[in-house]
């Protein structure tokens, strides 16, 4: 093996790679981190001292029944280990500081990572597979990073102090116990193997506890109405089950390895005393040294004997690490173009080009979608549910990029423009509109948080906002709680249609806006939507065809194509449509 050949090994163990990868986050807090782990050294070369001094005790004071060294020994192994104790609070107390600043600054690029992904990678994870990626990951990986590393320089320094002692004592012991030292070691170097499937598995079920809990806090009216707490404690019972296996199968495949190393340590001591007893015997070692030996032998060997359970920690801290770079070093699907450009608002066409998706390869949601908006114009969508309707809409922020086909503004690609720009301009009022724990005040601002005071009142006008502010103690600075469950659902829609009117976007999105309200509230709100459409170029999907009578374009899409596209009026004329067949199927009872 050549030269170049070892350095590369050395680079890309695992042990040297990783923690590699963890320097830019380690950088700033160098210093610390650097004196965290020096005063490891002291720490564990004072181990020695306890073994080392037992040597002239046993020659002085239990052989020449000196009194001299009966009192001065003791003081000096009070004082060392008085020092070492004090210098493990101050190496516990660095290594904290240090290990809470590194685990932040990483939780924070990945919280930043997570917010660049696109909508598909949300809509394949769990709630609990989520928080485990972009929190518990990091908390592995900086947890047992910093633990391992002071742990490895604290017995790596113990272990040369000790086999000091060793050696000084006498060379003939110490070569026959570092070589059972070394034979002990090679069973540990079997565990990384058998436990990377059981992690991997343990992982899964632990993200599934978190879903559970996230699911049961949010489908809890669901859960209560429909008498769900038997079937959801069935649930829960088969995680935990399944979590308790697999802690099983991780003790089976990793708790030998202490109880092995422990029984080749204990031939080790064994030899030890038996040899040792040959050579007090033959006069070539003192019985001092040899007590010193064997205190610095059992001092070497009972902290390694535990190696099993500290590797397990190190190997999954290894693979945390891991998951945590594989997820900063992906590449969102949906991103800025090289060169993208600015889009600042000004159009005067929208157009869908041939338009084809597809969620699952070679399943089409939308086929071959051709849809002109010219500016101010209101393009509705209606059709039988399922049909691409609310994807086709998604299109146009760029949640998702099309398989094939674009969406053109004025003639540009929208995957030239920059999505900050794009996004900028484009407005999106949902059927079940997301609000943030929070205040009334917070959530519209979140539409334009330059916006002053009177634009955020004129927009609560606006959107008819206003009687019922007026009724809450605290107005605007109402807390709305988690999700904006202390709101009704009109209030919620009004609330989300102010933030929009905040945004003043060209480009408004409707999804479905008003079909999860009673009458009584879709008709304010619908004068909310009036109102926010005003100067606008608007796509509204609605269920409701009486609220998108006067829109400029009415296209019906069924099964992801455009089977007819029109005016009102021009659609009713068509004999046997889809169009009028909706229409009739709604009106029939009037």
């Amino acid at each position: 093996m050549t030269a170049k050949d070892c350095l590369n090994k050395i680079v890309n163990n695992p042990f040297v790679f990783n923690y590699r990868r963890m320097w830019p986050y380690v950088k700033p807090y160098w210093f610390r981190a650097l004196l965290a782990i020096l005063i490891t050294i002291p720490i564990g070369s004072l181990d020695a001292v306890i073994a080392l001094s037992l040597k002239p005790y046993m020659d002085l004071v239990m052989v020449e029944k000196s009194i001299q060294a009966s009192w001065h020994i003791p003081l000096v192994i009070i004082a060392f280990t008085t020092l070492q104790g004090g210098l493990g609070y101050i190496s516990s107390y660095l290594n904290t500081w240090t290990g809470s600043k590194i685990t932040n600054r990483l939780k924070f690029d990945l919280y930043k990572k997570m917010l660049k992904f696109d909508t598909n990678f949300f809509n394949t994870k769990n709630s609990g597979d989520v928080i485990f990626m972009f929190n518990n990951n990091a908390d592995m990986a900086c947890a047992g990073l910093l633990k391992n590393l002071k742990t490895f320089v604290q017995r790596l320094f113990s272990s040369i102090s000790l086999i000091a002692v060793m050696f000084y004592n006498s060379w003939q012991l110490a070569l026959v116990c570092v070589a059972i030292l070394v034979f002990a070691f090679l069973p540990a170097t079997r565990i990384k193997k058998r436990i990377n499937s059981v992690i991997k598995k343990s992982i899964s079920a632990d993200a599934a506890i978190l879903t559970a809990y996230n699911e049961s806090y949010a489908g809890n009216k669901t859960i209560i109405s429909y008498n769900l707490e038997q079937c959801q404690t069935n649930k829960f019972s088969k995680v935990l089950d399944n979590i308790f296996w697999l802690r099983i199968k991780m003790i089976q495949r990793t708790s030998w390895v202490s109880p092995l190393m422990h029984m080749i340590m204990s031939v080790g001591i064994g030899l030890a005393i038996w040899f040792g007893s040959y050579l007090i015997l033959t006069g070539q070692i003192t019985s001092g040294s040899f007590v010193s030996f064997l205190t610095a032998l059992i001092m070497l060997y009972t902290p390694l004997k535990s190696l099993g359970g500290n590797f397990n920690s190190m190997v999954m801290s290894f693979m945390a690490i891991d998951r945590v770079f594989d997820i900063l070093n992906a590449e969102p699907r949906i991103k800025d173009r090289p060169n993208a450009r600015e889009f600042d608002g000004k159009l005067e066409k929208i157009e869908f080009c041939d338009l084809c998706f597809e969620y699952v390869p070679r399943v089409p949601v939308l086929k071959n979608i051709n849809l002109t908006a010219n500016r101010g114009d209101t393009i509705a969508l209606v059709g039988n549910s399922g049909g691409g309707k609310s994807t086709l809409v998604s299109l146009l922020p760029r949640f998702y990029d099309p398989t094939a086909g674009a969406i053109k503004i004025d003639g540009t690609d929208i995957r030239d423009f920059t999505l900050k720009s794009l996004r900028r301009n484009i407005a999106v009022v949902f059927q079940d509109n997301f609000l943030f724990a929070g205040t009334i005040r917070e959530n519209i601002m979140l539409g334009n948080e330059n916006a002053t005071e009177e634009d955020m009142w004129r927009a609560i006008k606006m959107a008819y906002l206003d009687d019922f502010v007026a009724t809450l103690a605290n107005g605007v600075d109402t807390q709305i709680g988690e999700r904006g469950i202390l709101l009704s659902g009109g209030q919620k829609q009004r609330v989300a249609i102010a933030r929009a009117f905040l945004k003043n976007a060209p480009i408004l999105v409707l999804d479905e806006a008003t079909s999860a309200l009673d009458n009584k509230a879709e008709a304010v709100v619908q004068k909310a939507i009036e109102n926010l459409m005003e100067d606008k170029t608007v796509f509204v999907i609605a269920h409701r065809l009486s609220t998108i009578r006067n829109a400029t374009k009415i296209a019906v899409i069924n099964h992801g194509e455009i089977v007819e596209c029109g005016t009102h009026e021009e659609l009713l004329a068509i004999e046997g449509g889809a169009y009028r067949a909706l229409h009739d199927m709604q009106f029939k009872k009037q």
